[in-house]
């Protein structure tokens, strides 16, 4: 069959940019569709605003610790609205790029909702490409609750659209986004109460974790509810919002509700019956670990697959595929096993690996833990003592490092190159034979006994 393209992709997100770029390398005519901003959420309404407001965040908790080092300062308050337009304006930039990279590339950028019709054809408006590969990139969306007065509340998705600070926000969920969002606004002057189904913060993270991160939002002021499911949600006539829980508790005098009780795939209205593609029951979109789908020349990545929702996840299957489809890397896939990820909380996580829970389910008393818990030297002088812990996971007599935990100051930054070393196969002994980086915390983790 003559195709228009040897690819096209649905959705203009990290996976769907991620794989046309490499495919377009190895000179394949390709195809992005994308019915609304390039970037996806993480550009829109994820990583990258999420970000920048993060780093707000961070400048007023600053601003809380400058006079134990001795500077006489001041808050004057905080314009959400500012920070809002340069984020933006910020945003807005990286559009502009996309735009004249996928035109330098020769990658044609459709704006449309597409539909799959079978047989490698996909109609956009009223137009159909034929396609030998068409991978599938949509993403997902916030799910809301099936309550009374849930369309009162936001999801993270009207976070990004919010024009002021709220003043008294409760933030429903206990995942990575919950904890995020509810840690920026706190920071930022928002009175804020998360609302938990059931006892834990990051129910899949380590214990260590979830454990320090709720004593270190506890302490900073943040109210967490455990326990309490939101049963329904009415509006009151000074505007405010009234919740009601399953358990009898009420509260009143909110100004702003959150959903962060998780995502579901975009994979409605697809046309996916008619090209025979198969959905699991919740709408994900199974693939083998090529990213194949049930359907010849039709593959999924990115959240739309439901393996792992993070942007370098799929931008990291997008360039696998196309190395195997377009580059002659017959084997080339992503290897799923060892993927760090970090938490923008406050204070920050990053993570790779196995939890203690799962390698003892997987090892048994293999299992050796190193283990310890500090106050970072910044916050030793400060009114804000807040914690840094860490975790080592090994395994077998050689010790072998197959987990690396860490909350604290600059988590985000120095888990990068441990989730390498893991990856390697690092020991214990590697580590204890690494000259440390002093003072750092970093050093903790190649100094534990």
């Amino acid at each position: 069959m003559d195709y228009d393209y040897d690819l096209v992709a649905i959705g203009g997100g990290s996976g769907g940019l991620s794989v046309v770029e490499r495919a377009a390398r190895y000179g394949a005519r390709c195809a992005l569709i994308e019915r609304g901003p390039l970037g996806g959420t993480c550009v829109n309404l994820g990583c990258v605003p999420k970000k920048i407001l993060w780093f707000g965040a961070g400048l007023a908790e600053a601003l809380a610790d400058a006079p134990a080092y001795g500077f006489q300062v001041r808050r004057e308050g905080f314009d959400w609205a500012a920070l809002k337009r340069k984020r933006d304006q910020y945003i807005s930039g990286i559009h502009g790029w996309y735009d004249q990279y996928l035109a330098d590339s020769g990658i044609e950028h459709i704006t449309g909702e597409a539909r799959l019709l079978g047989e490698g054809r996909v109609q956009v408006a009223d137009r159909t490409l034929t396609a030998a590969h068409i991978v599938i990139a949509v993403g997902g969306e916030p799910v809301v609750p099936d309550i009374p007065g849930a369309e009162l509340g936001i999801t993270s998705d009207g976070f990004f659209a919010l024009e002021a600070l709220p003043r008294r926000v409760a933030v429903v969920g206990s995942g990575y986004i919950a904890v995020e969002l509810a840690g920026v606004l706190h920071a930022l002057g928002s009175d804020v109460t998360m609302l938990l189904r059931r006892e834990h913060l990051l129910r899949t993270f380590d214990a260590m974790l979830r454990e320090t991160l709720m004593e270190a939002m506890l302490d900073a002021g943040i109210d967490i509810l455990a326990g309490t499911e939101v049963a329904a949600l009415e509006r009151m006539p000074d505007g405010s919002l009234c919740i009601d829980a399953s358990n009898g508790q009420r509260l009143e005098g909110i100004d702003t509700l959150i959903w962060a009780i998780g995502r579901r795939p975009l994979t409605a209205g697809l046309g996916l019956e008619a090209a025979g593609v198969t959905t699991d029951a919740a709408g994900f979109i199974p693939t083998d670990r090529f990213e194949d789908t049930n359907v010849p020349g039709i593959h999924a990545i990115g959240d739309v697959n439901g393996k792992k929702a993070l942007t370098p996840v799929a931008i990291a299957a997008g360039r696998r595929l196309a190395d195997r489809l377009f580059g002659g890397q017959a084997e080339r896939c992503l290897d799923y096993e060892n993927v760090p990820t970090v938490v923008f909380s406050h204070p920050p996580i990053g993570t790779v690996g196995l939890t203690e829970e799962a390698a003892r389910a997987r090892h048994g008393d293999a299992v050796k833990i190193y283990e310890t818990r500090f106050t970072a030297m910044y916050h030793a002088i400060t009114d804000r003592p807040r914690p840094t812990a860490m975790k080592l996971v090994t395994v077998g007599a050689r010790e072998r490092l197959v987990g690396c935990h860490v909350i604290g100051m600059g988590a985000d930054e120095m888990l990068q190159g441990f989730a390498v070393a893991l990856r390697m196969g690092a020991t214990k002994q590697d580590l204890d034979d690494t000259v440390a980086l002093h003072p750092t915390s970093a050093e903790e983790l190649v100094t534990m006994k």
